[in-house]
């Protein structure tokens, strides 16, 4: 069966209306395959960013001309052919202001994170560096983020914070003041013998001395009485953030990333994803992702960059006109 994914459609609609000039620029990293320049073009078509391409010419032009892309239309910047260089060139320009978000394109996710968390040259931000899904669920009355599915495996109470607070920045760029955050545990009551459930208390007494101003932050829950009022009813929890929730926040990477891939493959969702807490926010792709996944991602992070306008050009490619 497949499903409409009208939350995600809205989540590139806002982030188009709220272009005031010139679309923001977002550098694809290392697009030599049909995917990332399909993506590119179709980035650029939306009108939510401007996208610029960043690799080897000659091997995004063979893409280009097996893809049938035109890239007269585009901004390429040229590296050497190691996705290490591009990566490391990319960084270097969202470092520099040229860039206001980076996207992964056909290199591998090491490769381009190994050069944004780089101590010198990098792009490392004042709190630790994670990751936000944003879900679109066929029986979820609203859009309904994740952190952390992706980055942190084993993050302890401080890396934890940074999640949190990462991702709350992120619902209130999206327009959600006071977003609703249920922590999420095997159970809903304090135990010694799973520390998750003590960050949990940790964390909701954090919120209580005003760490996230606006925020709502309960827990700890079992997964069943965080997405479920009903659940939450029946147990004798009484919450507001239960069945409301916009924010899991999840124990550990195997919690998260396998209830990520849950809300896909069984439960129907699609989700936007991006990295937070650098200088810039990282769109990071799979090949398994959707368009509309792809492009609400893009959206995500011209919302998080809070719709500025493009920052300064980059220099023309060495031909003017790009490769076509």
């Amino acid at each position: 069966m497949t499903y409409a994914h009208p939350r995600l459609e809205a989540l590139i609609a806002q982030a188009r209306d709220a272009q005031r000039q010139t679309a923001p620029t977002i550098g694809i990293v290392y697009p030599c395959d049909s995917a990332a320049l399909d993506a590119a073009r179709r980035i650029a078509d939306s009108g939510i960013a401007r996208p610029v391409l960043i690799g080897p010419t000659e091997a995004i032009a063979r893409a280009a001309d097996a893809s049938e892309i035109d890239l007269s239309t585009f901004e390429i910047v040229a590296t050497g052919t190691d996705p290490h260089d591009a990566s490391q060139h990319a960084t270097s320009l969202a470092r520099d202001g040229a860039l206001a978000a980076l996207m992964k394109g056909s290199l591998h996710t090491d490769e381009l994170m190994s050069a944004v968390v780089n101590k010198t040259t990098g792009l490392r931000g004042d709190t630790r560096i994670s990751h936000a899904f944003v879900f679109d669920l066929p029986r979820y009355p609203k859009l309904l983020a994740l952190a952390d599915c992706v980055v942190n495996i084993s993050p302890d109470l401080r890396t934890k914070r940074d999640i949190l607070g990462n991702a709350v920045r992120l619902l209130q760029a999206l327009g959600i003041a006071q977003p609703k955050v249920g922590i999420v545990a095997a159970v809903e009551t304090v135990n010694p013998a799973i520390p998750a459930t003590v960050d949990a208390q940790a964390l909701v007494e954090l919120s209580r001395q005003g760490e996230w101003p606006g925020a709502i932050v309960e827990g700890p829950f079992g997964f069943d009485n965080a997405i479920s009022a009903e659940a939450a009813r029946i147990k004798g929890i009484a919450s507001t953030v239960s069945g409301d929730a916009d924010l899991l926040l999840m124990p550990d990477l195997n919690a998260g990333n396998m209830l990520y891939k849950s809300f896909v493959y069984v439960g129907g969702g699609d989700c936007a994803g991006l990295v937070l807490g650098a200088r810039v926010p990282i769109v990071l792709t799979s090949r398994a992702d959707s368009l509309q996944s792809r492009l609400a991602s893009v959206a995500l992070a011209v919302l998080a960059v809070g719709n500025e306008s493009a920052r300064p050009g980059l220099a023309p490619s060495p031909s003017g006109r790009g490769l076509g």
